[in-house]
């Protein structure tokens, strides 16, 4: 992964994870702004590292920001969300059958 590469996935995925807060919480502040920021680039580094493995190119260039970056960085987004809302509810599971 070049520089230019990771700059645009930081920049769609800020754009990426505030659209994915929306989505997750249906409010318009999503989980906040800084939350929004973190998930979204988080989850444009996930996304860009499963559709490098699973070998999807929509063939659209290398440094541009592309449509392609931007459902990468979204679906990350969603699985770090998921990821993060199952690992609250299994502590939280955890919780109530220590008591």
């Amino acid at each position: 992964m070049t520089l230019g590469k990771f700059l645009v996935l930081l920049i769609v995925g800020s754009l990426a994870g505030s659209l994915a807060g929306r989505v997750a919480t249906f409010t318009r502040e999503g989980f906040g702004r800084w939350i929004n920021l973190a998930v979204g680039m988080v989850g444009a580094l996930v996304g860009n590292l499963l559709f490098w493995m699973l070998h999807i190119d929509f063939g659209l260039g290398e440094l541009k920001v592309t449509f392609e970056d931007l459902i990468a960085a979204f679906t990350g987004s969603l699985l770090c969300i998921a990821g993060w809302w199952g690992w609250r509810w299994y502590k939280g599971k955890s919780a109530v059958t220590a008591k």
